[in-house]
């Protein structure tokens, strides 16, 4: 049986992190299924944990007022999603729900903020993982913007 401490030194987000790093993270560690179609989390509520996603899919998605639900990312194994617990409000600014079974681990946010602050090396080193992350993700936002808003030449 895949301990924790196995479980995040082996997704790609945690590779190259300091094992004691490692460690100090598994303590805020589960492991968690979801069934298809299960909502994860809901716009607006507390972030209070981040995800690894280890096998499945995970629809990120917005309601605008008007046009319904509306999916912007899907991410799947060896993704992460849930990056709001960084900084505040600390709340969801999506629905998460399952596009099939999934398996994660999740991070306790507030087990993970603490540990952050007490181990300040701990907190840079994760801040340089998320950040990759966020510049990704809105490079996507804008060339979806593009795609629909975008005036054709």
């Amino acid at each position: 049986m895949e301990t924790l401490e196995q479980m995040l030194g082996a997704h790609p987000f945690f590779a190259g992190l300091d094992p004691s790093f490692i460690g100090l993270a598994s303590g805020c560690a589960h492991d968690v299924s979801f069934a298809a179609g299960e909502f994860i989390c809901h716009e607006g509520d507390a972030a209070d944990r981040f995800y690894l996603v280890r096998e499945g899919h995970v629809a990120l998605q917005i309601s605008a007022p008007g046009r319904g639900v509306a999916t912007f990312l899907t991410v799947g194994p060896g993704e992460v999603f849930g990056i709001n617990w960084l900084a505040p409000p600390y709340r969801w600014s999506y629905d998460a729900r399952t596009v099939e079974k999934t398996h994660a681990v999740a991070l306790d946010a507030t087990c993970l903020r603490v540990k952050c602050e007490n181990e300040p090396a701990l907190g840079y080193a994760l801040t340089k993982r998320v950040l990759p992350v966020l510049i990704e993700r809105l490079h996507a936002c804008r060339t979806q913007l593009l795609d629909l808003y975008g005036v054709p030449s």
